[in-house]
């Protein structure tokens, strides 16, 4: 496991990776069916008239992002970060049966925080791809991170 990345260790324009996770139709299906029961994403023959088949809630391709982005081995907060929210989230193109997905990470802003002394805050854009390099999802996110000697 990589050494816990204090806001010291940050920088604009870093990139890192991480992956892959393939999604199968079971886990569509029994993410659906527990989070978001709508016919695309829990029943193949009434999604296949309605989205050209079954499709991943846009939440799914969420969570699964969260778990590359806290599983990737070159990406790993120092204990107490903590997400303050997103700016942004787009859903960009279905992800199907099979489609395997992988992160990208790229650091946007880095910035010492005014009303919390020993903490700053990093801003991320979360790109989730599919084995084909296209862009499933985009998002945008900022987190408080502890300083290294605070």
């Amino acid at each position: 496991m990589t050494e816990p990345m204090y806001f010291e260790d940050f920088a604009v324009g870093q990139v890192t990776e991480a992956g892959p996770v393939t999604v199968s139709e079971s886990d569509i299906i029994e993410f659906g069916k527990q989070f978001d029961p709508q016919p695309m994403h829990v029943d193949p023959a009434v999604a296949a008239a309605v989205t050209g088949g079954l499709i991943a809630s846009g939440w799914h391709t969420a969570s699964l992002t969260m778990r590359l982005l806290v599983t990737g081995r070159h990406y790993q907060p120092a204990p107490g970060t903590v997400g303050l929210g997103f700016e942004s989230l787009k859903w960009l193109k279905p992800v199907r049966p099979g489609d395997t997905l992988r992160l990208r990470v790229e650091l946007l802003a880095v910035r010492a925080s005014t009303s919390k002394p020993g903490w700053g805050i990093i801003t991320n854009k979360m790109t989730t791809l599919n084995q084909h390099g296209e862009p499933v999802q985009e998002m945008k996110s900022s987190a408080i991170v502890p300083m290294r000697n605070k």
